[in-house]
């Protein structure tokens, strides 16, 4: 066995990295392995010489030693070596390594002696749970935060294990919301809420700010945005300095989305550029998959603000991080496919050039066929927006020796967007933005079909669902009115009802957006088409000068800062957001 204490030495650390070297080439070159011995290191010795054995492709043995929890559980406490814990775990989970189930099953056996359970036990239930959330592994963290529960259960009910029972809650709420699975996530919301009433009479609350941060999420999965917007206030009034960093940070990511789905772009804009520049100073690193999390809602904020462009490049580094820590066939590595995949569909739209939006969304489908069920409600998103690309490369075919092209596209578009439909009915019903959402897809998508009959039918239950839910001047009912606008203007020469529709829309983007919005291209060609159908070439001339008008608003735009440098101190940036209520 090799000593790991240092002599007074002028580069100690080589030294160090010297030892665990050689330690590793005796293990796996001469099988010089004994776990006795290696196992009385100190945790953090004992995982640089794991994630050294990892490096050097011994992942059958580092294998059987993450598969006993007693050492995956010592490893979990080493906090700064997180992204390295995860990289190499991802790896042995693509070897097709069992170890998920040995750890799960480790566990599931201490629940079965009563004499086990007690807050030692429970906290690993919950460290376990964290760490297969962070990697993206929610049903295994669900499994184990079933095990946690009734653990909890088992224990005599003082306010400390209560505490322990709602952070569990908590923690198995963020994977159910995440991984669609809604009714589930709808119980264990229910029984949060009663323990928190429970507590409360206890005079035992904590502090409830992250758990109302999930309750958001939750709702905003669910499209439920009046909900999500509301318990995100609520988590930002009980943001405190002297909670962890890493609660904060993803307190002002939720809240800032909720801004985003309705339309408050100053308060989310705020909140999110706040987090990006606190989650760039706790992780000191671009690599950190958490710090990637950050950009993904950094880019949603971008490119629901049209700065489209900024948006591309902030999903590109996240999605470069989370490729370096997952590598592939990880869900996190699927999501930033189809975020970036949809951002270059938005920002490529007018050139036509699908390329690398094709590219990303193939990517992300493969990962999620591999990883998920067949009728999961995050391959349907995927398969969303595939349909999406294949329409516009359908019609901007120009192989008029290959005619059947077109339509073979379209058929395909027309099946995936039929399935999410079908899946997002079954997860959400009628009633819902999203179900919404995709009837207005297929409306685009029959409109380019040429059967304008039924395009007619989805835009206007589109629109329905939409002003029911969201109100009458919400972008996504601009949206679209613009879409049902454009199906009467150019292909049913209804130019009258496309006149009103077009001014709508303006109307409703004017005040949400401002007089440089990318969108509004759209309906001010409409109109001048319309009027020039109509012979009515003064208002023609008016929406012709209001367009160029436009173009050297757009062309003058000074592009944003992408990544913000400064943090501002925590009351002040509440105080700022609740000022813009």
């Amino acid at each position: 066995m090799l000593n790991f204490k240092m002599s007074k030495t002028k580069n100690p650390k080589s030294l160090y990295n010297l030892c665990i070297n050689i330690a590793v080439v005796d293990c796996l070159t001469l099988c010089k392995f004994c776990k006795k011995d290696f196992r009385i290191l100190p945790n953090n010795v004992l995982f640089d010489f794991y994630y050294k054995m990892y490096i050097e492709d011994g992942l059958w043995l580092l294998g059987l030693e993450y598969s006993e929890l007693e050492v995956f559980s010592r490893m979990l406490k080493v906090k700064h070596n997180r992204t390295k814990l995860l990289k190499s775990f991802q790896s042995l989970i693509k070897r097709d390594s069992n170890i998920m189930y040995e750890l799960i099953k480790g566990y599931a056996k201490l629940k079965l002696h009563p004499e086990t359970i007690n807050f030692k036990t429970i906290e690993l239930g919950l460290q376990l749970g964290t760490f297969f959330n962070e990697g993206g592994w929610y049903s295994y963290a669900i499994q184990v935060l079933d095990y946690v529960e009734e653990m909890c259960r088992q224990m005599e009910q003082t306010t400390e294990v209560l505490c322990k029972l709602l952070e569990c809650y908590q923690k198995r709420l963020q994977a159910e919301a995440t991984f669609c699975m809604f009714k589930e996530a709808e119980k264990t919301y229910n029984l949060a809420n009663l323990l928190v009433i429970e507590l409360k009479q206890l005079n035992a609350l904590p502090n409830l700010s992250s758990l109302y941060a999930l309750f958001s999420a939750l709702f905003f999965v669910r499209s439920e945005y009046d909900e999500a917007y509301s318990w995100a206030k609520n988590s930002l009034l009980l943001l405190k300095d002297n909670l962890p960093t890493r609660i904060i940070v993803e307190v002002l990511r939720q809240a800032s989305k909720s801004c985003v789905v309705k339309r408050r772009f100053d308060q989310a804009g705020l909140l999110i550029r706040q987090a990006v520049s606190l989650a760039s100073k706790l992780y000191k690193t671009d690599e950190h998959p958490s710090y990637s999390d950050t950009l993904i809602d950094y880019g949603f904020f971008l490119l629901n603000f049209d700065s489209i462009q900024q948006s591309v490049k902030v999903y590109e580094k996240a999605l470069s991080i989370r490729k370096d820590v997952f590598d592939s066939d990880n869900i996190h590595v699927a999501i930033g496919y189809e975020d970036l995949a949809y951002a270059l569909y938005v920002n490529e739209y007018s050139s036509g050039r699908f390329n690398a939006a094709s590219e990303n969304i193939e990517a992300a489908i493969k990962i999620f066929e591999r990883i998920l069920p067949k009728d999961h409600l995050m391959l349907a998103s995927a398969k969303r927006v595939k349909a999406l690309i294949l329409e516009e490369i359908a019609l901007d075919l120009r192989d008029l020796t290959n005619p059947c092209s077109q339509e073979e596209l379209l058929a395909e578009s027309e099946r995936l967007h039929k399935s999410a439909l079908a899946l997002s009915h079954a997860a959400f019903g009628e009633r819902n933005v999203q179900t919404a959402k995709h009837y207005g897809n297929l409306g685009r998508l029959y409109q380019s079909m040429m059967e304008y009959e039924e395009a007619e039918k989805m835009h206007l239950r589109a629109i329905a669902i939409k002003e029911e839910l969201l109100g009458p001047d919400d972008y996504e009912v601009a949206l679209s009115i613009g879409h049902l606008a454009s199906l009467y203007n150019y292909h049913m020469k209804r130019h009258r009802d496309a006149e009103k529709l077009y001014k709508r829309s303006i109307e409703i983007n004017l005040r949400l957006f401002g007089d440089s919005y990318s969108g509004l291209e759209y309906d001010y060609r409409g109109l001048i088409n319309v009027y020039t159908e109509l012979h009515d070439i003064e208002t023609m001339l008016h929406y012709t000068q209001l367009m160029r008008e436009w173009k050297c608003k757009r062309d003058v735009q000074v592009p944003i800062k992408i990544y913000p440098d400064s943090v501002q101190p925590l009351h002040v940036v509440i105080q700022k957001f609740f000022d813009l209520c």
